[in-house]
């Protein structure tokens, strides 16, 4: 889900790890009241800042207080949702990413939450709450490309995925990716 340009950067800057700031984010599955499988995505507050208005994963920087990157993706995902850490099961750490715009080496984790939530939206951070239906995030007819000017390139063809009328492009697209994957590979087996 990255465009080759993309790629490029991605190699040429993740030298710069040491001066990266770090974030963690949780993949958040979960049952809806129908007893369906869910996964929850927030979209952000329109800001002045490289994801403004952007469609994401739960999650933020890392706190120096946090005892890992683990930590810090529950502790956030209680903070911009609302769903307590006790009620999350981490099931696997998913690969790091480095976000050159913001200078962001970001781990997600994916999680599960054996009841419904009750969603609670950070009001400073948090616009909206997106719940999508695993039978929509497993069909292949999400996978969209859209002309987009980033912070890279103008008017770039980037691969994206439509989720609830919302289009996922960028970093969280990479690891909605990885995480489409996984699940694939469970369910093929």
């Amino acid at each position: 889900m990255s465009p080759i340009d993309r790629l490029k950067e991605l190699t040429e800057h993740s030298r710069k790890k040491n001066t990266a700031n770090k974030a963690a984010v949780m993949a958040l599955f979960y049952p809806n009241d129908a007893d369906e499988t869910y996964l929850v995505l927030i979209l952000r507050k329109t800001y002045k800042g490289v994801h403004s208005a952007q469609v994401g994963f739960p999650g933020g920087k890392a706190e120096p207080f946090d005892a890992s990157a683990q930590q810090t993706a529950l502790r956030e995902t209680e903070e911009e949702i609302g769903v307590s850490q006790q009620d999350i099961t981490v099931l696997k750490k998913a690969t790091e990413i480095y976000i050159p715009p913001s200078n962001f080496f970001v781990q997600p984790f994916i999680g599960i939450c054996n009841k419904t939530p009750n969603f609670i939206a950070q009001e400073e951070e948090v616009e909206a709450i997106i719940e999508v239906a695993l039978s929509h995030f497993m069909d292949d007819g999400i996978c969209i490309t859209r002309t987009l000017t980033t912070s890279y390139a103008t008017d770039i063809e980037v691969p994206a995925y439509l989720l609830n009328g919302h289009v996922v492009w960028g970093a969280t697209a990479m690891m909605l990716s990885e995480v489409r994957e996984l699940l694939k590979q469970v369910i093929n087996h």
